[in-house]
């Protein structure tokens, strides 16, 4: 699964990042913080939005870590899989709106198919 395509978070990993660049990383873990705290959106909410956010980009850390604080801040099993669920609309959304795009291209190139 994951754990065999994508090597663990470690701790040295998160020491040699910021060794690297030890400015961007404390101004990424504020910028983090600041986004994550309650606001007109509460912290739940806004961990069932990374949860969502994190499966439409695919990266399986932050959904890993983000479903885990989701949870840690009261999101239901439920929630979370709803979240996930909005996602996917969201992506196929993203495919069958963009066939505008396609059905353009075909009217531009000739197709007597193609809409205009």
């Amino acid at each position: 699964m994951a754990e065999d395509m994508y090597p663990k978070a470690t701790s040295d990993m998160a020491r040699r990042r910021k060794e690297l660049a030890p400015d961007i990383e404390d101004a990424f873990n504020r910028f983090s913080k600041e986004v994550f705290k309650d606001g007109a959106l509460d912290e739940k909410t806004k961990q069932l939005i990374a949860v969502a956010v994190a499966h439409v980009t695919q990266c399986p850390y932050c959904i890993d870590g983000h479903t885990k604080l989701a949870s840690r801040k009261g999101a239901t099993d439920e929630q979370v899989m709803e979240a996930i669920w909005v996602a996917a609309e969201m992506r196929a959304g993203g495919a069958y709106s963009h066939s505008t795009l396609a059905l353009h291209a075909l009217h531009e190139g000739g197709s007597t198919t193609g809409i205009q």
